[in-house]
């Protein structure tokens, strides 16, 4: 083959590829509807935005999903359910969308996923973590992709029963998410070590913790360890209160979600050192799938991902391969299709299960730690989440019947 033939054959491939990618953007879109608590709690949502925003560029770019592109039209719920129900109802009846993802806190998500099951829409939870998402609450058109409470409440439990203590204390926002997680925890914990105490509860009202009593009620039941569920500016606070009065001093801190870096930011070098976390050491993850995602998101966003960036990239995707499964935007199709799919994601492989339509993405637990001046996570490992669910079938009994 000459070098004449060559340059016409690259030609005609490359110009068969603009082809095809000007057929796909001018086919009709995708809609997919995403809801969010986009103003209520930007250090994880405005990340999480870009993760799916990279997502979407990508599969856009490969040829979109079943030769349409995928448009996404999002919604800002303000942490509240009646605005995300509202936001649901104009999504689905004025755009068209053939599907509904997202979500952060977890009474924002039931609300969604009564609304999916009641107008029949598929809905892809991408972070409620509540259980009630997909046991009790669990419906046909409802999959959630984040590790639950009880997935990474067992993950903190398994640590916890290894350490010289009995006397426990909790401090958890006032909302489904805390109760739930602090429930899963003490289950958890107890199966483990039955001998074990809670000598105190603090259920500070989510946003409007008063640091410095509740650290002082904590301090006076003298317990040996604390389970901590707060998070955002409430986490904040509490550790600059209990570093002030010494709360933590020879005490151990087992806390939820606050590995993440969108939480431990904020502190610097005030992150006390030695809680045991779960987390997202972005920094030290070395695998393939995860150095590919890391380069793409810094290239393109010049940061550094947060958790949420994680969840939103790979909600996205998840979107995405569902529907090119289901071969079709029918939501019957799309159950069908997400119940048992696997989906690879910067964290390894994932599936979502049949049985209670929740994924077995997994969580880093570690420890916290003060490095540079900047809060991290060490020692930590990798907890894939099908190692922390119960069987599908013990699942199955959880839900509505």
């Amino acid at each position: 083959m000459n070098w004449a033939t060559r340059i016409l054959g690259g030609a005609l491939c490359a110009g068969a590829v603009a082809l095809s990618s000007a057929a796909v953007h001018a086919a009709e879109p995708i809609k997919i509807g995403e809801i969010n608590s986009y103003t209520a709690l930007p250090a994880f949502t405005e990340p999480y935005r870009l993760g799916w925003q990279l997502a979407l560029e990508e599969i856009n770019e490969a040829g979109g999903v079943l030769g349409r592109p995928l448009e996404v039209i999002s919604r800002d719920d303000a942490g509240k359910p009646a605005d995300a129900v509202t936001a649901a109802n104009e999504l689905v009846s004025r755009e068209e969308v053939v599907m509904l993802m997202g979500a952060f806190f977890s009474h924002v998500g039931l609300a969604i996923a009564d609304f999916a099951n009641q107008k029949k829409v598929f809905y892809l939870a991408a972070e409620p973590l509540t259980d009630a998402m997909v046991w009790e609450n669990g419906n046909d058109y409802t999959f959630r992709l984040r590790p639950s409470v009880y997935m990474q409440a067992n993950m903190l439990a398994e640590e916890a029963a290894k350490l010289p203590v009995t006397r426990w204390a909790v401090i958890a926002p006032n909302y489904e998410y805390g109760t739930s997680a602090v429930a899963a925890f003490k289950e958890a914990l107890e199966a483990r070590k039955p001998d074990v105490e809670w000598v105190d509860e603090q259920w500070p009202p989510f946003g409007k913790i008063d640091a410095g009593s509740t650290v002082q009620a904590l301090a006076a039941a003298k317990p040996e360890a604390i389970f901590n569920v707060t998070f955002g500016p409430d986490l904040t606070k509490f550790v600059r209160e209990g570093q002030t009065r010494g709360l933590f001093k020879d005490r151990i801190v087992v806390s939820l979600l606050t590995g993440e870096p969108e939480y431990m930011d904020p502190l610097g070098s005030e992150t006390p050192e030695g809680w045991i976390v779960t987390g997202y050491p972005w920094y030290g993850i070395d695998t393939p799938e995860h150095d590919r995602f890391l380069k793409a998101y810094q290239e393109k966003f010049n940061d550094y991902p947060r958790l949420g960036s994680i969840v939103g990239y790979v909600a996205m995707k998840s979107a995405a391969a569902i529907l090119e499964k289901a071969g079709s935007t029918d939501t019957e199709a799309l159950i069908k299709a997400a119940k048992g799919i696997r989906v690879d994601t910067p964290l390894g492989e994932i599936t979502y299960r049949a049985a209670d339509h929740q994924a077995t993405m997994g969580a880093y637990v570690g420890k916290t730690a003060v490095r540079d001046g900047k809060g991290v996570m060490v020692d930590f490992t990798y907890r894939d989440g099908a190692d922390y669910l119960p069987s599908e079938e013990v699942a199955a009994e959880l839900r509505p019947r």
